[in-house]
């Protein structure tokens, strides 16, 4: 009798484990118990900040907010991860968060790994130039002038290479490097989606020094990632980007990121379902 009770409670124990396991930091679902873990970037102004305090700020970040309420998780019970641009599909491909928010062109490359919700924003590579400079009106002119964007940029390299050839490239750590040159005259014109160089323009720092170009040279349509083929997830989310737009929210979300910069933002595009 001893050795069946010992046995029953190991078999409880083993019970108790898988059960536990099954209910725990739910690794292959982007959630843990009653919270969400949810990809943004750490290092945009205007879209996903993590500012000094702990705290997080931006476009994006609010969408995710958004988002995150209307699939019932309240915004303490959203944990923000760092999602890089080079990580995204790796971090929804293997569980690490729910979805993704992060300045995310959808293209048919990453289509080809996740799946997206959305748009819910559309934006356009251009250009970022002091505001008391009218030598630049078109990509053409960019010719024999200095354009700085971070090392790897392939929006740089797309000026360089098909719009401007003789454009002199200048390649930095960060976009933080190109403010500074792009202020102290080191170069003339910074590029990258105009979304991001509208939320650098907007720091308080940065408040009327410099311009948007206006010359929207690509079609950037964000999305939110999710693991591909969870289409219960993307229609979840479809609906909470339909709402947000139907109820004020989203241009009142636009006008607080991007309005200092003087940002001229598309309206917001039809939700693809």
């Amino acid at each position: 009798m001893k050795l069946r009770t010992t046995s029953a409670a190991a078999a409880a124990a083993v019970v108790l484990a898988l059960t536990a396991t099954a209910c725990g930091t739910g690794s292959d679902s982007g959630s843990n118990g009653d919270k969400i873990n949810v990809g943004i970037k750490f290092d945009q102004p205007g879209l996903g900040l993590k500012t000094p305090d702990g705290k997080y700020a931006g476009f994006d970040v609010d969408v995710a907010r958004y988002v995150a309420k209307e699939l019932g998780f309240a915004e303490d019970k959203i944990n923000f991860k760092q999602a890089p641009s080079a990580e995204r599909e790796n971090l929804i491909k293997n569980g690490d968060v729910k979805f993704v928010v992060a300045s995310y062109s959808i293209n048919d490359k990453r289509k080809k790994e996740v799946d997206f919700a959305g748009p819910y924003f559309l934006a356009h590579q251009d250009l970022l130039v002091r505001a008391d400079d009218s030598s630049i009106t078109k990509v053409e002119d960019l010719n024999a002038k200095k354009l700085c964007s971070v090392t790897g940029s392939t929006s740089a390299q797309n000026v360089k290479d098909k719009l401007a050839p003789k454009a002199d490239l200048q390649q930095l750590g960060g976009y933080s490097e190109c403010l500074t040159g792009l202020e102290n005259k080191a170069v003339d014109a910074l590029t990258t989606d105009d979304s991001i160089l509208a939320g650098y323009a907007s720091q308080k720092d940065h408040a009327g020094k410099f311009k948007l170009a206006g010359l929207r040279m690509s079609d950037e349509k964000y999305g939110i990632g999710v693991k591909k083929g969870d289409d219960e997830l993307r229609g979840k989310i479809n609906k909470a980007l339909e709402k947000m737009v139907s109820d004020g929210t989203w241009e009142k979300l636009v006008k607080q990121h991007f309005g200092p910069s003087g940002y001229k933002y598309e309206p917001a595009p039809k939700v693809e379902n």
